[in-house]
């Protein structure tokens, strides 16, 4: 493998000294970007997920076109489903939908475990290709959905404001939501294992639902199994944990194997720094919304948000992924004001 030219981020994930904060954005392969754009006129979305070379093209887009410092891989949490044996179906604009849902004990049973490589050998294909292509420019990211997330997906069958079956499903039958949970956590585990000896340099865990649960919910259905996962891979490569909208949990989720903890717009700087006891590096906090705002704007708010995490164990990102209609020059000033980042 080609050495790094650019291992900003991998440093930040070890609290190495950095000249500045690395920066990349979630969801920076598609949506926003006209070259994404056109593939997706072209190519339904599964297809584009499990064609490597689709997949790879659309990884490299904003390593070309808006200068992160890391790629992340084109996927999605998904697949996970999928590899268990559900149906997952994607229509445009309605977002995800799965016609089974899991309601029962012999539901959770016939789903699959074993062999997470074979089933999902395009995402592998997919990270290998795509680090061959990177030839060394910047990290490559993998990444998988947490197992609340994807629970609330396998239960309810579609996205939702507030996952009320999901919810009911593991307050009135708890034995089965762990079961299921657990299954989750297995494939999971297995799963970013292979993306790492593919070639992900470090992995990150989308828990996107996980800000539905109270703290005390959190403390029982989604951090067991986050803490669970992040011991298992972390021997391996840097595990950066998202559990969307839970401040309430960075103080237990800084003591755990994790190396990053990704953060929403909810908390400040400050408090995300205090609440962690600065012992591990932070990502985030960039409202998404604000790249809609005028080019110096955003380039002050930016600074604003470096100043108050400090250079130092920080990972410059968004707050959760940006959105379709961010026009490419405001994501390009987000990055580009990373960059120019100065301490006065």
């Amino acid at each position: 493998m080609s050495e790094l030219k650019n291992d900003l981020l991998l440093r930040a994930l070890r609290k190495e000294a950095v000249e500045r904060p690395p920066v990349w954005m979630m969801r920076q392969a598609g949506r926003y970007l006209p070259d994404y754009l056109k593939l997706k006129a072209k190519y339904d979305f599964f297809t584009r997920v499990q064609t490597p070379e689709l997949a790879t093209e659309i990884t490299l887009q904003p390593i070309d076109q808006v200068g992160v410092d890391a790629a992340i891989i084109f996927s999605d949490i998904l697949v996970i489903p999928q590899a268990m044996g559900l149906e997952v179906l994607m229509e445009e604009g309605k977002g995800p939908s799965l016609p089974k849902v899991i309601t029962n004990a012999a539901d959770i049973k016939a789903l699959n475990t074993a062999d997470a490589a074979a089933h999902l050998k395009y995402v592998l294909d997919a990270l290998s290709l795509t680090k061959r292509e990177l030839n060394g420019r910047v990290p490559l990211i993998g990444f998988a959905g947490a197992p609340w997330t994807i629970l609330c997906y396998m239960v309810e069958g579609k996205g939702s404001k507030t996952w009320d079956k999901a919810k009911q499903f593991a307050y009135t039958q708890p034995e089965l939501a762990h079961a299921l949970l657990q299954k989750i956590t297995t494939i999971t585990i297995d799963y970013l294992k292979a993306q790492v000896q593919a070639g992900a340099d470090t992995v990150q865990v989308f828990d996107s639902w996980a800000g539905s649960l109270s703290p005390a919910d959190f403390k029982t259905f989604a951090q067991p199994y986050l803490l669970q996962i992040s011991d298992a891979v972390s021997p391996y490569a840097p595990v950066i944990l998202f559990p969307k909208g839970t401040w309430h949990a960075l103080g237990d989720l800084s003591k755990s194997s994790a190396s990053g903890i990704g953060i929403d717009w909810t908390i400040t700087p400050q408090m995300a720094r205090e609440l962690t006891n600065n012992s591990i590096t932070l990502q985030g906090n960039f409202d998404p919304a604000k790249l809609l705002a005028p080019i110096p704007q955003i380039k002050t708010w930016v600074k604003e948000m470096i100043d108050g995490f400090g250079t130092q164990n920080y990972i410059a990102n968004l707050g959760h992924g940006i959105t379709p209609n961010v026009p490419v020059d405001h994501a390009k000033a987000f990055v580009e004001a990373v960059k120019e980042y100065k301490t006065n």
